[in-house]
């Protein structure tokens, strides 16, 4: 179900993980802990697939939520990252179905095993005490391949901790690994959502719309953006609606780019990529605003481009 908490909520809540979710229409999200085998982009057979890859999370960030996050993989930021992206898809095929879209084509959000990068693999550099977003996603592109983890139809999303990091910020992706689908990158995309980050700066909220908003950049291609209204860029089509004269909620893809381009402007720190809020899909001003919430909810305009990014890439 979409949220709309204040950036100033802390929650420490878990929130239980949905272990299936009932086919919508014709199109189906469902969620696995399995594998697929390896296929061409375009072949509908085969599911198109959200992995998501817990991180290492130090003792001491476990700590925060209570002893049952010391064992296990998925401490509650993780798992609450996890059930955002769940509920972005379930809107998307929701959206798709009222419209008689997306009929034959199977997605699946999935578990993924633990990702870790110990430092006796890393030589020594400055690189390796804080790696660059192109570091990072090198060295998790690396782990996926020798883990035989590519199959040509993926969208593979790390939960990482490190609030610290100023290089890797609040996530990112990149080409030529940056669209899921897309030939050029082999077929798969790796992305990255720091939680370490956005639980340290700012709030629950705000660690469930990053995780949404880097999965979907993977999804959203250049020429689907262009196509709706006068959008240049994927945060263009979030919206930041004013719910009192106080206060801005905002979307996913929206987060971080909502409002002004200063630090606490909403989020900690605002985003470095591009965006113009008079393009965005609804962004109704800044002016007066005190108060930051944050929505799993998609704007209208994000539901159609992801639609027609996977109608284009995976569709008839």
């Amino acid at each position: 179900m979409p949220d709309d908490d204040t950036a100033s909520a802390r929650s420490r809540l878990a929130v239980t993980r949905r272990e299936a979710l009932a086919a919508i229409g014709g199109a189906a999200l469902t969620t696995s802990t399995g594998t697929t085998a390896t296929a061409v982009a375009g072949d509908r057979r085969v599911p198109v697939l959200v992995r998501v890859y817990p991180g290492a999370v130090p003792l001491r960030a476990r700590l925060w939520y209570g002893r049952d996050a010391l064992r296990g993989d998925w401490p509650p930021p993780f798992r609450d990252a996890l059930a955002a992206v769940e509920s972005a898809f379930e809107q998307v095929l929701a959206y798709a179905r009222d419209r008689e879209r997306l009929a034959d084509l199977d997605i699946r959000v999935e578990r993924g095993p633990p990702i870790r990068f110990p430092p006796a693999e890393t030589p020594l550099s400055a690189d390796a005490v804080v790696p660059s977003l192109e570091t990072l996603l090198g060295r998790f592109r690396e782990r996926l391949r020798k883990r035989d983890a590519l199959t040509n139809r993926t969208c593979h999303l790390l939960l990482c901790w490190s609030p610290l990091n100023y290089r890797v910020g609040y996530g990112g992706t990149l080409s030529p690994n940056a669209l899921i689908g897309d030939p050029d990158g082999g077929g798969d995309a790796q992305t990255v959502a720091n939680v370490g980050a956005t639980e340290v700066w700012d709030s629950r909220s705000v660690s469930r719309n990053v995780a949404i908003h880097e999965t979907l950049h993977t999804i959203l291609s250049s020429d689907v953006v262009a196509d709706i209204g006068a959008a240049v860029c994927d945060h263009e089509l979030g919206a930041a609606v004013r719910t009192a004269p106080d206060t801005l909620r905002i979307s996913p893809m929206a987060t971080a780019y909502a409002g002004p381009d200063r630090l606490g402007g909403g989020t900690r720190f605002h985003g470095t990529g591009c965006y113009d809020h008079d393009r965005f899909y609804r962004h109704d001003g800044t002016e007066g605003i005190e108060n930051w919430s944050y929505t799993t909810e998609l704007s209208e305009a994000t539901r159609e481009g992801v639609t027609r990014s996977l109608e284009r890439r995976f569709g008839d």
